[in-house]
Protein backbone atom coordinates (compact mmCIF):
# COMPACT_ATOMS: atom_id res chain seq x y z
CA UNK A 1 0.00 0.00 0.00
CA UNK A 2 1.38 3.39 -1.02
CA UNK A 3 0.18 6.87 -0.20
CA UNK A 4 1.21 9.52 -2.74
CA UNK A 5 1.26 13.21 -1.99
CA UNK A 6 3.11 16.14 -0.50
CA UNK A 7 3.97 15.96 3.22
CA UNK A 8 2.90 19.50 4.12
CA UNK A 9 -0.56 19.09 2.53
CA UNK A 10 -3.24 19.18 5.24
CA UNK A 11 -5.29 16.40 3.63
CA UNK A 12 -2.22 14.17 3.26
CA UNK A 13 -1.38 14.77 6.93
CA UNK A 14 -4.92 13.72 7.92
CA UNK A 15 -4.71 10.56 5.79
CA UNK A 16 -1.31 9.62 7.21
CA UNK A 17 -2.53 10.20 10.77
CA UNK A 18 -5.65 8.08 10.15
CA UNK A 19 -3.62 5.23 8.66
CA UNK A 20 -1.13 5.36 11.56
CA UNK A 21 -3.92 5.45 14.16
CA UNK A 22 -5.35 2.28 12.61
CA UNK A 23 -1.93 0.58 12.52
CA UNK A 24 -1.98 0.29 8.75
CA UNK A 25 1.43 -0.03 7.16
CA UNK A 26 1.81 2.34 4.24
CA UNK A 27 4.76 3.57 2.19
CA UNK A 28 4.73 7.31 1.59
CA UNK A 29 5.74 8.62 -1.84
CA UNK A 30 6.62 12.32 -1.75
CA UNK A 31 5.87 13.91 -5.13
CA UNK A 32 8.38 16.68 -4.53
CA UNK A 33 11.29 14.47 -3.45
CA UNK A 34 10.61 11.31 -5.45
CA UNK A 35 8.91 12.86 -8.44
CA UNK A 36 5.96 11.75 -10.52
CA UNK A 37 6.18 9.14 -13.23
CA UNK A 38 4.24 9.57 -16.52
CA UNK A 39 3.33 5.86 -16.65
CA UNK A 40 1.99 6.04 -13.08
CA UNK A 41 -0.11 9.10 -13.98
CA UNK A 42 -1.56 7.26 -16.99
CA UNK A 43 -2.44 4.28 -14.76
CA UNK A 44 -4.19 6.50 -12.24
CA UNK A 45 -6.08 8.47 -14.88
CA UNK A 46 -7.21 5.22 -16.51
CA UNK A 47 -8.95 4.30 -13.24
CA UNK A 48 -10.05 7.68 -11.91
CA UNK A 49 -10.24 9.92 -14.97
CA UNK A 50 -7.88 12.82 -15.53
CA UNK A 51 -10.52 15.36 -14.50
CA UNK A 52 -10.74 13.84 -11.01
CA UNK A 53 -6.96 13.68 -10.65
CA UNK A 54 -6.33 17.28 -11.72
CA UNK A 55 -6.86 19.56 -8.72
CA UNK A 56 -8.30 22.78 -10.10
CA UNK A 57 -9.22 24.15 -6.66
CA UNK A 58 -5.76 24.47 -5.15
CA UNK A 59 -3.29 27.30 -4.87
CA UNK A 60 -0.98 25.92 -7.56
CA UNK A 61 -3.79 25.85 -10.13
CA UNK A 62 -4.80 29.42 -9.29
CA UNK A 63 -1.21 30.58 -9.79
CA UNK A 64 -0.95 29.07 -13.28
CA UNK A 65 -1.33 31.37 -16.25
CA UNK A 66 -4.28 31.00 -18.59
CA UNK A 67 -2.20 29.26 -21.26
CA UNK A 68 -1.08 26.54 -18.82
CA UNK A 69 -4.65 26.02 -17.65
CA UNK A 70 -5.94 25.86 -21.22
CA UNK A 71 -3.28 23.29 -22.14
CA UNK A 72 -4.75 20.96 -19.50
CA UNK A 73 -8.08 20.68 -21.32
CA UNK A 74 -7.52 17.04 -22.31
CA UNK A 75 -5.83 13.99 -20.83
CA UNK A 76 -2.46 14.49 -22.53
CA UNK A 77 -2.33 18.15 -21.53
CA UNK A 78 -3.42 17.41 -17.98
CA UNK A 79 -0.76 14.71 -17.61
CA UNK A 80 1.90 17.07 -18.96
CA UNK A 81 0.80 19.74 -16.48
CA UNK A 82 0.81 17.27 -13.56
CA UNK A 83 4.32 16.16 -14.51
CA UNK A 84 5.50 19.78 -14.59
CA UNK A 85 3.59 20.79 -11.44
CA UNK A 86 2.97 17.74 -9.19
CA UNK A 87 1.16 19.90 -6.65
CA UNK A 88 -1.84 20.11 -9.04
CA UNK A 89 -2.44 16.39 -8.50
CA UNK A 90 -5.42 15.66 -6.23
CA UNK A 91 -4.03 14.49 -2.90
CA UNK A 92 -3.58 12.06 -1.45
CA UNK A 93 -3.63 9.17 -3.88
CA UNK A 94 -3.85 5.87 -2.04
CA UNK A 95 -2.83 2.78 -3.96
CA UNK A 96 -4.03 -0.56 -2.62
CA UNK A 97 -3.19 -3.62 -4.71
CA UNK A 98 -3.19 -1.68 -7.97
CA UNK A 99 -6.40 0.26 -7.22
CA UNK A 100 -6.25 4.03 -6.73
CA UNK A 101 -8.35 6.08 -4.33
CA UNK A 102 -8.31 9.89 -4.46
CA UNK A 103 -8.52 12.29 -1.55
CA UNK A 104 -9.22 11.55 2.07
CA UNK A 105 -12.38 11.37 4.11
CA UNK A 106 -12.66 9.29 7.28
CA UNK A 107 -15.79 7.56 6.04
CA UNK A 108 -14.10 6.69 2.74
CA UNK A 109 -11.13 5.13 4.57
CA UNK A 110 -13.40 3.31 7.07
CA UNK A 111 -15.20 1.75 4.11
CA UNK A 112 -11.94 0.84 2.36
CA UNK A 113 -10.46 -0.81 5.44
CA UNK A 114 -13.59 -2.02 7.22
CA UNK A 115 -12.62 0.03 10.25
Amino acid sequence: MTLYGIPNCTTVKKARAWLAAHALDVVFHDFRKQGVDAAWLRDVTRQTGWQALLNTRGTTWRKLDDAEKAAASDEAGAIALMLAHPSVIKRPVLEIQGRYHLGFAEEQYRTLFGA
